[in-house]
């Protein structure tokens, strides 16, 4: 078992993949009760093309798959995972997002049998034709459901209107008319693919002691039998720079506007500390730019274009990324004209100084100590970092490394108009006339 010492952050993190292919971390926190484990593989609802383990072709699967393998994944022949759980004094849960599936529980005690029920019941697939199809009702309750929420769908119609291509553009959920779509066989085929343990992270935090759990996991895994782990061969579109859409408007049941400025970032296909610096370069830019001590939003908040709904962050993932700037707004025209002008003028006349970057950055690592106080959000952080080629336990010293000049270059691709969009929610009245 491998150990890395993060002197500045006073952590120890313990790790080895094994011999399936499985890479297992633990952090050890002191003074903590509870532990949290996530089991997560790199599979998310954009990986619906690819080459099915033992076969040559590549097949396109229904929109929503892994999304409702993650519901199925629960269900087994002799009962409800969740009971399980439960009798163990465990909280569980799961999430897929647009690259990931997680799997997760958290405990103050029973934590090697709640381990074992985690890993047995992920690794133990069990769907039926009669199971499927009582899942697509309740899948596409839930997808009506957020149909039918205005937030909901001004992100979405955001990332619509931005990718023509890429299936970051589609909903996590799937349609109605997807799921419907959706066999037993298929859920085994993307299952028997993307759960190999080679393609899954195994991440331990809390009140454990690392080289008992390691060896309990060790244990269970050379147990079970896996087929030799092999590269999983994803096909994903080419995307243009520019947006698909550059403009679009939705009537919803809402009582005030609300709209989203977002742009498309052309730095999709870079990973590891490339990624990182770029990702954080984004971030502090938009801080200082669009953030809530900035001057531009006093300027914004002070004449009633926003209100406390507003947000300005950049999100990445290897093959897609975007800034989202918005707020519910009295008048969303005049606040997207704003934000342009914001980067236009910025990109012209970079006014901030040495000290306003050293806030900045003080600023981001403040909050990212304070969540290291938090078990859920460094078990799912790390895991997404980790499938990125990233540490998560990188983020303080590159923070602390960040150049003017890098975060210059980072603001400077938003200038690009053709990667500017706006999806804006009105009330019904607003069009009338």
């Amino acid at each position: 078992m491998n150990e890395t010492y993060f002197k500045q952050l006073e952590e120890t993190l313990y790790h080895e993949q094994l011999a399936n292919g499985l890479k297992v971390y633990i952090l050890p926190k002191k003074g903590f009760s509870k532990t949290f484990v996530t089991f997560t593989t790199k599979y998310g609802s954009i990986d619906s093309k690819f080459i099915p383990l033992g076969k040559d072709e590549a097949v396109t699967v229904p929109d929503g798959i892994a999304h409702f393998l993650e519901h199925k994944m629960f269900e087994k022949e002799d009962g409800d995972v969740f009971q399980k759980f439960s009798e163990k004094g465990a909280s569980a849960n799961a999430f897929t997002s647009f690259t990931r599936t997680a799997y997760l529980f958290s405990s103050t005690n029973h934590v090697l049998e709640n381990t074992k029920t985690l890993l047995d019941f992920v690794q133990q697939p069990y769907f039926t034709e009669q199971t499927v199809e009582k899942e697509k009702g309740i899948i596409a309750q839930e997808i009506t459901m957020y149909d039918d929420q205005p937030d909901w769908r001004l992100y979405f119609g955001t990332i619509e209107n931005m990718y023509k291509e890429h299936p970051v553009k589609i909903d996590i959920a799937g349609t109605v008319e997807s799921i419907n779509k959706i066999t037993a066989e298929h859920l085994y085929e993307c299952y028997n693919t993307f759960y190999h343990p080679s393609n899954m992270v195994l991440f331990v935090v809390g009140a454990v002691n690392p080289q008992e759990m390691m060896a309990f996991i060790k244990e269970d895994q050379a147990s079970k039998t896996f087929e030799e782990p092999q590269e999983i061969k994803r096909f994903f579109p080419t995307e243009q720079q520019a947006v698909h859409i550059s403009e679009r408007v939705l009537q919803m049941d809402v009582q005030k506007p609300k709209v989203i400025f977002g742009v498309k970032s052309p730095n999709a296909t870079i990973s590891g500390n490339e990624m990182l610096q770029f990702e954080l370069a984004m971030q502090v830019a938009i801080e200082l730019v669009f953030g809530r001590t900035s001057a531009f939003y006093q300027d914004v908040y002070e004449t009633g274009l926003i209100d406390e709904s507003y947000s300005a962050d950049f999100s990445m993932e290897q093959g897609y990324g975007f800034t989202m700037i918005g707020s519910d707004s009295s008048n969303p025209e005049k606040l997207v004209e704003s934000i342009k002008g914001a980067i236009l003028n910025h990109s012209k006349e970079w006014s901030f100084t040495e000290e306003d970057l050293k806030r900045v950055t003080r600023k981001k690592i403040g909050f990212f100590l304070r969540a290291l106080n938090s078990i859920e959000y460094i078990a799912n952080q790390f895991t997404r970092y980790s499938f990125n080629e990233m540490n998560l336990f990188d983020v303080v010293p590159a923070l602390e490394k960040l150049s003017m000049d890098q975060v210059k270059e980072a603001f400077e691709t938003l200038k690009n108009e053709e990667a500017h969009t706006s999806f804006t929610i009105i009330p019904p009245e607003k069009n009338n006339g």
